[in-house]
């Protein structure tokens, strides 16, 4: 009976000692094959529609999609624990509208969900809208305010800009992919192939696996468990918490006065509006985010810390000159050189330009 207890003592010793690898390994166990994952259920819809599966070559290019992102495990496991908290946001606004509930994984292949996310293009944000596209469909952009990076803003801005290409192409399909082409492109190839049919349509390669990225995020984010993405409720992202307000300042207020009304810190400020360019919040009206519950008093708090002189600029902008150098601004403003190539994270070793701004904090 002793050497029972003593072999028992031991195995639970090793198990203990080795509970990582043994989790990790349990957990690769658990994961279904990536040919399983290419057993599809038909019939299969994107926006209600049905999507042409029994055609090989359209099975070809959604198979290929399904396979690139089960690879990338840890990238789908991100998205759709990212879901958790901004998929509420997009479902309510897409419900709203009238609109598809499958266009919000377009968000996720545009952006991973990621507020600040950016293409070598200069698209920016959820839906990645170019300068151009974003400001024809009501979003300000510029240096101070990007409300791209806004899920409420660039969500509303994206159904304006769906229901514009639904109403021209009677498909969310090729609605979906006039959002990736643009809606001039998409026109002339229907007009000059004489065929409306995304999936045979010859459209740029980008365009040609849109809707399919979009499906393979689908399928998997419907049925985490059957690829091997078992999460639980508890292990998503919580839901934004927030109270969404309107304030109208007539002077630019830094946003660490912003924070202090708010009852809450620079950072938390920062994360709920990430549409907010910079230092502070520029003179005008504005829509912001504070943590739930702090909206009530949120305006008597800013306007008596403003009163106060606590919405002043904490720092100064300095517009390089021909001539300088950044050993002769430090010393010009008696501060380190080292403070200033960190406020402005620049190198020594980089050079500066006339016009170029940099932000010099008081000493």
């Amino acid at each position: 009976m002793r050497k029972v207890w003593i072999l028992a003592a031991v195995t639970l010793l090793l198990l203990s000692a080795n509970r990582g690898r043994a989790e990790e390994f349990l957990d690769r166990a658990d994961i279904p094959s990536l040919v399983s994952g290419l057993r599809f259920e038909l019939p299969m819809y994107f926006c209600g529609e049905k999507v042409p599966l029994k055609d090989p070559e359209i099975r070809e290019r959604l198979e290929k999609e399904m396979l690139l992102t089960l690879w990338d495990r840890a990238q789908m496991i991100l998205e759709i624990k990212r879901s958790g908290r901004y998929f509420p946001v997009i479902e309510k606004l897409l419900k709203e509208n009238g609109l598809p509930d499958d266009l919000k994984y377009l968000a996720v292949v545009e952006s991973a969900l990621r507020p600040h996310a950016g293409s070598v293009k200069g698209a920016v944000g959820f839906w990645q809208f170019l300068k151009s596209t974003g400001r024809k469909y009501g979003l300000t952009i510029n240096r101070r305010i990007d409300e791209r990076r806004s899920i409420f803003t660039s969500t509303e801005a994206a159904i304006r800009f769906f229901k514009k290409l639904y109403a021209e192409s009677g498909s969310w399909t090729l609605a979906a992919a006039g959002y990736n082409m643009g809606e001039r492109g998409l026109q002339s190839a229907i007009k000059f192939q004489e065929i409306k049919d995304y999936y045979r349509l010859y459209i740029p390669f980008e365009t040609q696996r849109y809707v399919f990225k979009a499906l393979a995020v689908k399928l998997i984010m419907k049925n985490p468990e059957k690829y091997g993405f078992h999460l639980t409720h508890a292990d998503l992202y919580p839901p934004l918490q927030f109270d969404r307000i309107k304030v109208k300042i007539k002077r630019e207020v830094h946003l660490q006065t912003v924070a202090a009304a708010a009852g809450t810190y620079y950072k938390r400020i920062k994360d709920l509006n990430p549409q907010i360019r910079g230092r502070h919040l520029p003179k005008g009206s504005h829509v912001i985010l504070v943590p739930e519950g702090a909206g009530g008093a949120f305006a008597a708090n800013l306007k008596a810390l403003v009163k106060k002189g606590g919405g002043r600029r904490l720092e100064r902008v300095y517009v390089v000159r021909r001539g300088d150098s950044l050993s002769q601004i430090a010393d010009r403003f008696k501060v380190p050189l080292s403070s200033l190539l960190a406020w402005n994270g620049l190198s020594a070793s980089k050079p500066i330009h006339p016009g170029d701004r940099l932000v010099i904090h008081p000493k």
